[in-house]
């Protein structure tokens, strides 16, 4: 139900008190003159200090990370201002639904490119599917909040989540991590670092974490559902022939198996599944079960792909099957760094990821075939930035290159559709898609004095994408199941050029002021989710965000308290429209419509700290301000023969308020350091959908995450607990026209122990 809350007052409340002081103990992240330590940054493609850079930056260190016992990316959602991370669960694997400042995209077709960019050791992942990281040998994870369209290019319109693993120290020494949690769920992790000879230095890491029972009871079958078993090895070699030069090389494999992630129907009176097959919730805020964390779903498919159609009067001749689902991911990345002379810095990234997934999905979420798919899929991407940096004192300091891009996907979707009569229909459908895609960038710094910098950058972009959605037109024939093209595939052309201004002023040694004016671009593409032809060759086109931003940044109390501010206004252009709409011509009774429907406009404030007030308690809060709103949003629906207008929306994942408040104290036990951590973080209430269906929408939230630790030595023994206060909040909510919608919530409360031993070194 929508009502205000007060929480958001007491959080207001405890992070002025907070102000008094912020940064970290000597036990956590002081430097040796005691205060914060300095935070050292990536977000310019230059190490900086965070205090120094002109952007809206946070960062977590890898104690900070360890300290959240965060399972992935989507647990990390806390740590920055205005960020909305969710698993939408409709694949395997995890399928970022990642938000900054309102802009993100939440959609498991691959065809629709990432806003918000996942970047892990200078590579860019192009996919939703697989971005929500595992948390193991993260070394820092750097928040770069607005558009990073120099830097970072297409497709980063929101901001970039950056994300540096630990490179290999060349010494011997490692930890070893084990850990064992409700829903009978056990983690196994080690890291080795190792020399091979005086030059190259090695480090290897191995993980497992298996959920071997799910958050979800079914009623229907009596099991519990959401069962997951991941598994990674990886390999890092670094190679520094010369003082000026380091070659590095990480290979990382992850596989998951897992059950299709459960989904909630959320039926309602207006839909079909309710009308006429009674799957109704009892209320705007539960389910057809009752209850969030029950479902109701069956593995039922047809036995025969081959046939457009089959004839089903009675389910003697549909099979029982199971949820199984596998995604599995290859990674190399190969790094040069040569000071090729003096004051000049060449770099040049490579990486190639791949990913593959089987998974086959109830999403009616009922005991019957209604609407099931069989989703495999395959990404391949490849990708090469070469970089030239002044890295000299003088007054002029800068960066240029060049970047190019790779990727192809493809997917062989089966839809079994049983609720449009005598028959289960059986739709095949082949998606396909290649992008190429090159740019040259360019950012300088010229300091005009002591205290005043300029900043001018650009990028150029151009990028290619051909594309292929089959099996929605001529079924007479097929190919392994699937339609063949007509008239060849299309294909089509974007380009963008994004400039940066920017001005820095060093009010003190301890304190700056600056303001940024940049633009973001995505470019168009092809929609290969489609009822037609004609959907499936027609392109929709780019969309930008100009963006404009003025910041604070200080230091306080001998650099015991840290307090930054960032102001921006966002104008959104042709921003591009995931619609889902009725449509009686379609076998599945809906499409999903793909337009630049709308412009909005986004602006906010948003507040950070840090502090040691004692040299025991290290405090960290975040408060944000987001007033996300659609200046116009139209859209002609060629169902109804008329114009619609969703202006009055409101923007998915986008509250109006954000909060974090994170507390760790330690004292002295028998010689030896206990601490204890409680964080609380403050969601404002929000939509998950498009258009914003009020079975789907999001109550603000409250979650609590606490533990308690025990240093003893080189081990570490630890109590945790996670989402204390039991929120269930929506993670993904999606109206599938007038037949039903669906939802999953997030992780109920969990609590679990772990010890940690850290071997060799100094």
């Amino acid at each position: 139900m929508r009502q205000s809350t007060p929480r958001i007052n007491r959080l207001a409340l405890a992070i002025a008190i907070a102000a008094g002081g912020t940064a970290i103990p000597a036990a956590f992240a002081q430097d040796s003159a005691g205060g914060l330590e300095e935070i050292l940054v990536t977000a310019r493609k230059r190490e900086e200090n965070i205090q120094d850079v002109a952007i809206a930056v946070t960062a977590l260190s890898q104690t900070e990370i360890d300290r959240t016992f965060a399972r992935d990316l989507k647990d990390l959602a806390s740590m920055a201002p205005n960020l909305v991370i969710d698993d939408t669960s409709q694949g395997p694997g995890g399928v970022a639904a990642i938000y900054i400042r309102g802009v993100g995209v939440a959609d498991v077709e691959k065809s629709f490119d990432p806003a918000v960019g996942v970047v892990i050791d200078q590579v860019f992942i192009g996919a939703n599917t697989g971005a929500l990281l595992k948390s193991l040998d993260v070394g820092r994870i750097e928040v770069l909040r607005g558009p990073q369209g120099t830097q970072f290019g297409r497709n980063t319109i929101g901001g970039v989540i950056n994300v540096e693993r630990t490179k290999p120290t060349g010494e011997f020494g490692g930890k070893l991590r084990a850990g064992y949690a409700d829903y009978d769920t056990y983690n196994v992790e080690g890291l080795v670092n190792f020399p091979v000879t005086d030059t190259l230095a090695a480090k290897l890491t191995a993980s497992k974490r298996e959920q071997q029972e799910g958050y979800y009871q079914n009623i229907t079958t009596g099991d519990d559902d959401g069962r997951e078993d991941y598994e990674q090895f990886g390999a890092n070699l670094l190679w520094s022939p010369t003082e000026d030069i380091e070659l590095e090389y990480t290979y990382n494999y992850e596989n998951t198996d897992q059950d299709t992630p459960p989904l909630l129907n959320n039926g309602q009176e207006r839909h079909l599944f309710c009308s006429a097959f009674n799957y109704c919730s009892p209320s705007l805020d539960s389910t057809i079960t009752g209850d969030r964390y029950k479902v109701a779903r069956k593995a039922i498919r047809p036995p025969k792909f081959s046939d457009p159609t089959i004839n089903v009067t009675g389910f003697d001749q549909l099979q029982d099957t199971n949820f199984d689902a596998n995604f599995n991911t290859d990674t190399h990345i190969v790094e040069l760094r040569w000071d090729v002379a003096e004051g000049y810095q060449l770099d040049a990234v490579y990486g190639h990821w791949n990913s593959s997934e089987v998974v086959f999905t109830d999403w009616d979420g009922t005991p019957d075939l209604l609407y099931h798919t069989d989703r495999p899929g395959n990404w391949d991407q490849d990708s090469l930035e070469l970089r030239l940096s002044s890295t000299g004192d003088g007054p002029l300091t800068w960066s240029a290159g060049v970047f190019l891009w790779q990727s192809s996907f493809d997917i062989k979707l089966r839809s079994y559709i049983g609720f449009a009569g005598p028959f289960i229909l059986d739709i095949p459908q082949y998606g396909y898609q290649d992008t190429d895609s090159r740019a040259a960038f360019f950012e300088a710094d010229y300091a005009v004095t002591d205290k005043l910098t300029f900043t001018v950058g650009g990028r150029y972009s151009e990028d290619e994408k051909t594309s292929a959605a089959r099996g929605v037109v001529d079924t007479s024939n097929p190919v392994d199941g699937f339609a063949p093209g007509v008239n060849g595939d299309p294909s089509d052309k974007w380009n963008e050029f994004t400039p940066k201004l920017g001005v820095k002023y060093q009010l003190t040694d301890d304190a700056m002021v600056y303001g940024t004016w940049s633009n973001g671009y995505r470019a168009g593409g092809f929609n290969t989710r489609v009822a037609s032809y004609s959907e499936a060759t027609t392109p929709y086109d780019q969309e930008t965000v100009e963006s404009f931003e003025v910041g604070y940044k200080s230091s306080w109390m001998d650099n015991r308290l840290r307090f930054n501010t960032a102001v921006f206004l966002m104008k959104y252009d042709d921003k591009q429209e995931e619609l889902h709409l009725p449509d009686t011509l379609s076998g599945t009774g809906q499409k999903t419509v793909v337009a630049n429907a709308s412009t909005a406009e986004m602006k906010g404030i948003e507040f950070e700290l840090q502090a040691e007030p004692t040299d025991n308690l290290y405090l960290r809060a975040n408060l944000a301000y987001l007033d996300a709103a659609y200046d116009e949003f139209t859209f002609f629906d060629a169902l109804v023969g008329a114009e619609v207008d969703f202006s009055n929306l409101d923007f998915r994942r986008a509250p109006e308020w954000t909060g974090n408040i994170d507390m760790t104290y330690e004292w002295d036990v028998a010689g030896n350091t206990m601490w204890a951590r409680v964080a609380y973080h403050y969601l404002g209430e929000h939509e998950t959908n498009f258009d914003n269906s009020p079975e789907l929408h999001n109550d603000a939230q409250g979650l609590l995450d606490a533990s308690i630790n025990y240093d003893y030595g080189k081990a570490r023994f630890s109590l945790f607990g996670r989402n204390l206060t039991e929120e269930d909040g929506y993670m993904i909510g999606y109206d599938v026209a007038s037949l039903w919608s669906y939802s999953a919530a997030r992780p109920p409360r969990t609590y679990g122990v772990e010890v940690t031993y850290e071997f060799g070194g100094k």
